[in-house]
């Protein structure tokens, strides 16, 4: 048995993969593996580069959706289905994130369709490796927020405002936001302060991707000196100090020869 049969046997009819910030390499196997052996693919073109569809079959359809509303890409799926044919749905990132997923499952599962998830990479998890830092450190900081500001297409609640988020100082991942980077840079700045380092992070995973690591204060000019407006997320964290820093990192007690635990008593 083919890998091809393997999947149509599963008895999933439409597969949604986070296919991660843009780096095939970063796909998950199970969603290469998919990718590689559906019959269909539609795929966000405007937000997924065309290098994450290269090992799929020649005789898939390949269908861009950028143009397209959600009842139109609804149709296409449901009318693939019925022709028995099985269905990968591409999304950025991962499907956890800003990827409007919910309306999508609610229709198909509405329609009987069977559905499976398959999640992805963020882009905050490959811009930290990227940047070869961890973002929560010991004693420092040991909490991640991953927000957006209010945009067109979505609205965030008032009592995720950002400058409440940032009242907490820890690493905040901040998507979506190029375009309103200056109201996100005052807000920011009421709790972290101005020296905190900030990463400016461009299409990462693309073969174009840019990361710059500067001062909160600097944030909104060097977005607007590059001209960043979209595919650009944002990591404010005292956290990012170690990258320019030569002292050894505040030290987990996890590995410590006298830290006690179930499988290294203390020594």
């Amino acid at each position: 048995m083919d890998e091809n049969s393997r999947i149509k046997r599963s008895g999933t009819q439409v597969y949604i993969i986070g296919v991660g910030p843009g780096d095939p390499d970063l796909l998950t196997v199970k969603g290469q593996r998919i990718i590689a052996n559906a019959d269909v693919i539609l795929y966000a073109d405007s937000l997924i580069p065309d290098r994450i569809l290269q090992d799929t079959r020649q005789d898939a359809e390949i269908i861009k959706t950028s143009d397209r509303t959600l009842e139109q890409i609804l149709a296409t799926i449901v009318d693939r289905v019925q022709s028995g044919l099985t269905v990968a749905r591409l999304h950025s990132g991962d499907l956890t994130l800003y990827s409007a997923i919910g309306e999508q499952i609610h229709a198909l599962k509405a329609a009987g369709i069977a559905i499976e998830l398959v999640p992805g990479i963020s882009a905050f998890q490959a811009a930290a490796a990227r940047l070869q830092v961890e973002l929560t450190v010991p004693e420092i900081v040991q909490t991640i927020i991953l927000t957006r500001p209010t945009g067109r297409a979505s609205a965030v609640p008032t009592t995720e405002d950002l400058a409440s988020l940032a009242a907490h100082q820890s690493s905040l991942c901040l998507y979506l936001a190029a375009r309103h980077v200056e109201t996100a840079q005052a807000q920011l700045l009421q709790h972290y302060l101005p020296q905190t380092p900030v990463a400016i992070c461009f299409r990462v995973g693309w073969e174009d991707e840019q990361i710059w690591v500067v001062p909160l204060t600097e944030m909104s000019s060097i977005t607007a000196r590059e001209n960043l407006v979209r595919t650009t997320m944002y990591i404010i964290s005292p956290a990012l100090a170690q990258i320019n820093e030569d002292r050894i990192p505040t030290r987990s007690q996890l590995y410590h020869p006298k830290y006690n635990r179930l499988f290294r008593p203390s020594t």
